[in-house]
């Protein structure tokens, strides 16, 4: 019974931590929807900008490098939402994080011999990946609009102690912590996918 309860407890604050901040998560999401389109559209022109990334990235890949394991893929997208996540101090950083995945993912896609195959081997594990991502930046707005009521609105503009002004906007930051922990819950997801069903699961959609 105890689990349960607690089990529900936290249920209930995550769900009032994403109703509370939709907008937040919205605007993370239309801005990665368009990125990606973008990226895709705008191929031919980030071409000498992106490719050497690309080419990077496939020798790293090539020569063990990067390993495709499950360590160390978690680690490397870890490290991007976390920077999405503190960078969100600084509101337009977490904002153009995403946005440039968005673009490389786009371009990516645009630029393959095979966008079916490709698809495939990034749809399994994008869907939990990407998601996280747009909550990882989510997270970050929701830390710049803690920020902004608690200096701001409340400190400077309601004369309030800074102990007060903390306290009464403190709900903002542990919404932004909550919806940080959820995107790193996707990530483990979008990790153990990528490392062990990708694969397999492309291989079965190509027919291999």
């Amino acid at each position: 019974m105890r689990h349960q309860k607690l089990l529900k407890q936290l249920y209930n604050e995550v769900k009032v931590a994403f109703l509370e901040n939709k907008s937040a998560i919205l605007i993370s999401f239309f801005i990665l929807f368009f990125s990606l389109i973008l990226g895709y559209l705008l191929a031919p022109y980030l071409y000498s900008y992106l490719n050497p990334v690309v080419d990077d990235l496939t020798q790293k890949v090539q020569t063990g490098v990067i390993q495709l394991t499950f360590t160390d893929i978690f680690l490397n997208n870890v490290w991007i939402i976390i920077q999405m996540f503190i960078y969100g101090l600084f509101l337009c950083v977490s904002v153009l994080i995403l946005a440039y995945n968005g673009f490389f993912v786009g371009y990516y896609v645009a630029i393959s011999d095979n966008m079916y195959k490709v698809l495939a081997m990034l749809i399994p594990h994008g869907i939990f990946e990407l998601t996280s991502c747009i909550l990882a930046c989510s997270s970050g707005l929701v830390l710049f609009n803690f920020l902004f009521r608690f200096l701001y609105k409340s400190y400077l503009k309601e004369d309030l102690t800074l102990k007060k002004s903390f306290n009464k906007n403190l709900y903002k930051l542990k919404h932004a912590i909550i919806i940080f922990l959820v995107s790193v819950v996707l990530m483990v997801i979008a990790g153990f996918v990528e490392a062990y069903l990708t694969i397999p699961i492309a291989y079965f959609l190509l027919g291999v």
